[in-house]
């Protein structure tokens, strides 16, 4: 028998997720799993998840902040950190009103067809004085740079600013010199 892998880590809310999931079933929604718990998905795109934790069981809507939140049933989990999920929380079954959540999940949908979603911010790399002096001594260096990807960027900047050492800098510059001028990344290796 294949074990269950949920958001509900304790068994406790089985019944009332059980409840949700009969309510989610009569939306245009498909059900399915990732991160170990229950996702509803529209177009393959994430609207909904469902789970239970310690004190409550919840549904969180992936683009929750767009959604006009008449009943103020929505709470921001993880406040200044999170900015498009927010949670519905629930203590008992009796909380369930099924014509209110169709009301939101339905709502969630409309937001989703219409484009409605936090964008991901690109935080932009900035190499340190160190690590362009370094680049600009050579300009098939700086160019080799220049045509990573911002993420392999990152990876080679972090390499080398993390150092404390002035030492330990020129060493990690001398190691990564080849990786740049033969276009490789610094965890390649490591990737297939």
């Amino acid at each position: 028998m294949e074990e269950s892998k949920s958001w509900n880590r304790n068994q406790k809310w089985l019944e009332e997720i059980e409840a949700l999931k009969s309510i989610l079933v009569k939306t245009d929604l498909v059900e399915t799993t990732k991160w170990g718990g229950i996702v509803y998905t529209w177009n393959n795109r994430n609207i909904i998840g469902i789970g239970g934790f310690k004190d409550y069981f919840t549904i969180w809507f992936y683009n929750g902040v767009f959604l006009p939140d008449e009943k103020k049933v929505l709470v921001n989990a993880n406040e200044g950190t999170t900015k498009g999920l927010r949670q519905w929380r629930f203590a008992s079954k009796e909380e369930i009103d099924e014509k209110l959540v169709l009301h939101y999940v339905n709502q969630a949908i409309e937001n989703e067809k219409k484009g409605l979603a936090i964008k991901p911010e690109k935080k932009e790399v900035i190499p340190s004085e160190f690590f362009m002096s370094k680049l600009n001594e050579n300009s098939e260096l700086l160019e080799k740079f220049k045509n990573f990807t911002p993420f392999k960027q990152k990876e080679f900047v972090e390499y080398i600013d993390t150092a404390k050492q002035e030492k330990t800098k020129h060493d990690r510059f001398e190691k990564i010199k080849p990786m740049l001028l033969k276009n490789i990344g610094l965890n390649d290796k490591y990737r297939k």
